[in-house]
């Protein structure tokens, strides 16, 4: 099963060349899950192939304009070009209001159904489930209210070894027992071992998204274990006093956390104006925690 993130926007609220502000793609299974939206969210998703009639689920970790100032311009192009089918949207409840009052004053009659899902910015909870992942809120510390999101998959079925069960000629009648990992006894006695028609699924991966924070161990447990995590690293160490003025994370930072809970890889992003090139970020990342990479635009990230 498909289960990897595109990064659309790695940058800070300050503009820079050549970088946008935050946004992540999630495909898990061919569903697509927007992990924030900032200013050109659409474009990007334009430049890198993706169509924006195939999300159906947006995720808005705070109200700083550098993650949700595209998400206006993104509802109202899906009004324009035609879309009718739901669309869900997990985000701070003052969104709701923002969205309310700018679709009133613009006349704008939204013409499918959008589901406004308010996020508890002070306690972990389960917002979101279906048949390949669920999703948990990770309780950040911003500067104003803040979540991060983990996204797990579920534990698939068993898979069948067809050719084998087809050269015993085993019915398709039984697949849906052997999928769920049962053996079978049939009238004449005869017994057919599970585990000789089928092997385990894979084992079921997660994805860790920090968003703006300072490091605080109150999060830790949230994210434990994660397969990738993303965390912001806006600033480099020797940084350190503006970082926690602004309630930001260094890179170095970053790497300590992936180490502390067990993350298998790191992606750090969310990178300060004031860099232009971001190799010092990685290196220092690295330093500490050698599988970390860069959230580049336009990279995808297998988990």
């Amino acid at each position: 099963m498909k289960f990897e993130v595109t990064i659309l926007g790695s940058s800070s609220a300050t503009p820079v060349y050549n970088r946008n502000p935050t946004a992540q793609l999630l495909n898990c299974n061919e569903k697509f899950y927007l992990i924030d939206c900032g200013e050109g969210t659409q474009q990007q998703l334009i430049r890198y192939g993706f169509k924006a009639s195939k999300i159906d689920f947006i995720f808005i970790s705070h109200l700083h304009g550098d993650h949700y100032f595209g998400l206006i311009g993104l509802l109202s192009s899906l009004h324009l070009n035609g879309r009718i089918k739901p669309l869900k949207i997990f985000a701070p409840a003052a969104l709701k209001d923002i969205l309310d009052i700018q679709f009133r004053f613009s006349e704008t009659d939204i013409r499918y159904p959008i589901e406004f899902i308010a996020i508890n910015p002070l306690r972990s909870t389960r917002i979101f489930e279906n048949v390949d992942l669920t999703v948990d809120t990770v309780i950040l510390n911003h500067r104003i209210p803040c979540t991060g999101f983990r996204f797990s998959q579920k534990k698939r079925l068993r898979k069948l070894l067809i050719d084998k069960l087809e050269a015993e000629n085993i019915g398709v009648q039984y697949y849906p027992l052997l999928k769920r990992g049962a053996d079978l006894t049939f009238p004449d006695g005869r017994v057919l071992l599970n585990d000789d028609y089928t092997r385990d699924s894979d084992r079921p991966k997660s994805y860790g998204y920090c968003s703006d924070t300072l490091v605080d161990e109150s999060y830790f447990e949230q994210i434990m274990g994660c397969d990738l995590l993303y965390h912001e690293a806006t600033f480099l160490h020797d940084m350190l006093e503006r970082a926690n003025q602004t309630h930001h994370t260094t890179a170095l930072q970053a790497a300590e956390v992936a180490k502390l809970t067990k993350a298998s890889k790191l992606l750090i992003g969310h990178f300060s104006s004031r860099y232009k090139t971001l190799q010092e970020l990685l290196d220092e990342a690295r330093s500490l925690f050698p599988e970390t990479e860069l959230a580049l635009e336009g990279h995808t990230f297998a988990i």
